[in-house]
Formats: structure tokens, sequence, C-alpha cells
């Protein structure tokens, strides 16, 4: 009796040290990550303070990149990643809605697992190997068919005709855009196939009991009991749009131009830094490109906090 609760003693006490230590390294792993991230901000800012204290707010608002009179302005920089990212997403996300809806709900048994495959199949392609298809394949489709027929079409319309405007070139920030969408599609598909997946079968056939359609089914059940889920997908998508450099740099045509067509060329900041780092031959022009990047860290960073505020909300709603 005694020999067992000795043994007993000892299995409980190595266990807590067990549990002791992993709780230490979960910890060091948390904090560790923390400290990379901030210090990867922290760099930025300390490489970036130069151009700031140059040019101050100009840097943000200003639309001049003249490396050669020392002269930068990251606004058609911001525009451009804004612009290609909103693109990305508009084209995206209704996409990637309606793979994983199909996948999930409307797909034979059987195919389910290929498609499924293959759509996760396309997060395994190189971002380069997007760039040139984007650049000899898409570009010259939708220089010839697809831009003249927006052009003469939306681009007469009052108010969002100017997004329309211009030549068809064929590259730009909206091709930029449309490889963007096909490169975030395999993340945000997958994360909502997984959400819907977790809705219980029992909710959607008590729906389709009592005479629901397959649509109402998807709006009254699916959705609402998914929706953290699915936003977190498209943070997540969105957050991948805004660093995407080779993809971006082969067919946005790399001008640091302000223009409100969607067929202008125009650059990102991503594409900047990876075209202009090597051939930047001052401390001012490093300094201005190292800020450039800290903008798209906060950015990114704003992204990733505006979605878990929009989580926690919806969390707290559903409490409620």
């Amino acid at each position: 009796m005694v020999d067992a609760v000795i043994r007993d003693t000892g299995v409980g006490a190595r266990q807590n040290g067990m549990d002791v230590a992993f709780r230490a390294a979960t910890w060091f792993f948390a904090l560790l990550v923390l400290f990379l991230l901030f210090g990867i901000v922290a760099a930025l800012l300390d490489g970036a303070l130069p151009a700031f204290q140059a040019f101050g707010w100009n840097f943000i608002v200003d639309s001049t990149w003249d490396p050669v009179k020392k002269i930068f302005g990251a606004f058609p920089l911001i525009y451009g990643t804004l612009i290609t990212s909103a693109i990305a997403m508009l084209l995206g996300v209704p996409l990637a809605f309606g793979v994983a809806i199909f996948i999930t709900e409307l797909c034979p048994p059987w195919l389910k697992r290929p498609v499924g495959t293959l759509i996760e199949l396309l997060a395994a392609i190189p971002s380069i190997i997007y760039g040139i298809w984007g650049l000899f394949v898409l570009a010259p489709l939708l220089q010839t068919y697809v831009q003249p027929a927006l052009i003469n079409s939306l681009g007469k319309v009052p108010l969002i005709g100017a997004l329309f405007e211009g030549p068809p070139l064929g590259i730009g920030m909206f091709t930029a855009g449309i490889i963007l969408a096909i490169m975030v599609l395999p993340f945000m598909a997958s994360v909502f196939r997984d959400v819907f997946e977790t809705v219980p079968t029992v909710l959607k056939e008590s729906a389709y009991g009592i005479g629901a359609t397959t649509a109402e089914v998807i709006w009254n059940i699916v959705l609402p009991s998914t929706r953290a889920g699915v936003i977190g997908g498209i943070m997540l998508g969105l957050g991948r749009a805004l660093g995407e450099t080779m993809a971006v740099t082969f067919v946005i045509g790399n001008a640091h131009i302000f223009a409100v067509s969607l067929f202008a060329a125009g650059t990102t900041i991503s594409a900047t830094l990876a075209n202009e780092f090597s051939e930047a031959d001052s401390d001012l022009y490093v300094s201005a490109l190292l800020g450039s990047g800290f903008v798209l860290s906060v950015m990114t960073l704003l992204v990733l906090a505006a979605a878990k505020y929009m989580l926690i909300r919806l969390q707290r709603q559903a409490g409620s």
C-alpha cells in the first residue's frame, strides 16, 4: 500500500514537472515570435528614420519618386499596393466562396478529394511562374479582348468610368490584381472549406427537412455559424495579397506614377523593393526603401488587428 502511494506520488510529481516544462516551452516560443516581430519592425523603423526625418509626412502623401534628385514619395507605391489587393479580394473572395460551397455542399463524394487537391496545388506553384504566365499569356488576352470591352462599356459610365479609361496595355494594376486573385484563391478556399465542414450535419439536415433550399441552408445556417472563420480566411488572403512580390513585378508595369485608371501601369511596395534595393546608391535611397517596407509592415499589422477586432465582435454578438 505504501509502495503504491509512493509510486503514485512519484508519477504525479513527474507529470507536474512535465507540465511545467511544457508550459515554459510554449511561453518561450510565443515570446520569441513576438520578439522577432518587434525586432523586424524596429529594424525597419531604424533604417527608415533618415527618410522620415528628411521628408516627414510628404514621404507618405507625395507622388514624386526621383532617385537622381533624391526626392522620394511613397504614395504611388502605397496606392498600387492597396488597389491591386482590393482587386484581388473583389475577384478572389466570391470565387473562393463558390469553390468551398461546391466542395462541401454540392460536389459528389467521389469528386471532393480531387477537386480539393487541385485547388490546394495552386498554392504550390511558385510566384515567379504566375508572373511569367501573367506576362506572356494573361496580359495579351486582357489587352486583346477584356480591356477594350471594359473601356467601351464601363469606361463611358459616369463616376466609375475613370477607372477604365486609357489604352489597353495588357499590363498594369488590373492584371496584377487578377494574378493576385488566383494566387490567394487556394488559401481562402481551403479555410472556407474547413470552416464550412465544421457546421453540424444535423443542423443542415433539419433545415432541409422543413423544406429549405440549398441556398437558404447556406445563407441561414452555414454562413452564420462560420462567420468568424470566413472573415479570418479573407484576412489571410488579404495579407497574402499585400505582400506578394515577384508575380506582381512581372505584370504591373513598375511605374512610379499615380493614375486612377486600373489599366495604367503602376507599382507596389514589394515590387519596388525587389526592383530597386540592389540599385540604391545612397543612404537616403536605402532609407526610403526601408521606409516603404516599414509602411507595408504597418499596413499588414493593421489588417491583422482589424481582423482580430472583427472576430472578437462577432464572438461577443454570438454570445449575446
